[in-house]
């Protein structure tokens, strides 16, 4: 078996790019790459995974999703600083009492 073929990000893009403008076929057929690989970067451009710069509302979507998470994520760390606040509060008080037991 032959080892497949890398493509930096840059070649990538263009290709997305070229697709949108003249389609997958043609645009497989003049960079010389399978057109199933294409529809993967093309896939990947939908999904937000391949940055081409142009936002688009499948973009858009990618991008509300991906600040829910965020916001999900702030919420989670917000309730671990609060518990390790508390924590911290606890061991002061303990360490004051056990200090003032010597």
């Amino acid at each position: 078996m032959g080892k497949a073929k890398q493509y930096d990000k840059g070649f990538k893009i263009q290709a997305v790019k070229l697709t949108q403008e003249i389609g997958s076929t043609r645009t497989a057929k003049e960079l010389g790459i399978p057109v199933n690989t294409l529809y993967g970067w093309m896939r990947a451009y939908k999904e937000g995974r391949l940055e081409c710069g142009v936002r688009t509302p499948g973009n858009a979507m990618t991008l509300s999703e991906e600040v829910a998470m965020l916001r999900k994520k702030v919420k989670q760390q917000e309730k671990e600083i609060r518990r390790l606040n508390e924590l911290n509060d606890f061991l002061e008080e303990a360490s004051t009492f056990f200090a003032a037991s010597r």
